[in-house]
């Protein structure tokens, strides 16, 4: 009796991927609306310690914007990651 053993590589190729391409593009573009959100809250420093500048701290794009386009980012992941590629609706 001859048996026949797969070597990894060989079983990994064989076995199908979670995500289709279209779920790695939704996941891209998540992980750049959350980036571009990150980069609309950071700033606010003042150019002297002992001075507080509440209205560059405290300013609607830091406090309101910036917030929903995360929360944007973070919802086009969770689509991303429950979207059936087209591969499985088949």
């Amino acid at each position: 009796m001859a048996t026949t053993v797969k070597s990894a590589t060989t079983a990994v190729k064989d076995a199908p991927s979670m995500f289709g391409k279209q779920n790695y593009l939704f996941m891209l573009v998540g992980a750049i609306v959350i980036a571009a959100g990150m980069f609309l809250m950071a700033g606010g420093k003042s150019d002297n310690p002992a001075v507080f500048n509440k209205d560059e701290v405290y300013s609607a794009r830091r406090i309101t914007v910036a917030p929903i386009i995360i929360i944007l980012g973070l919802a086009i992941e969770g689509i991303a990651i429950f979207r059936k590629s087209p591969q499985e609706k088949k």
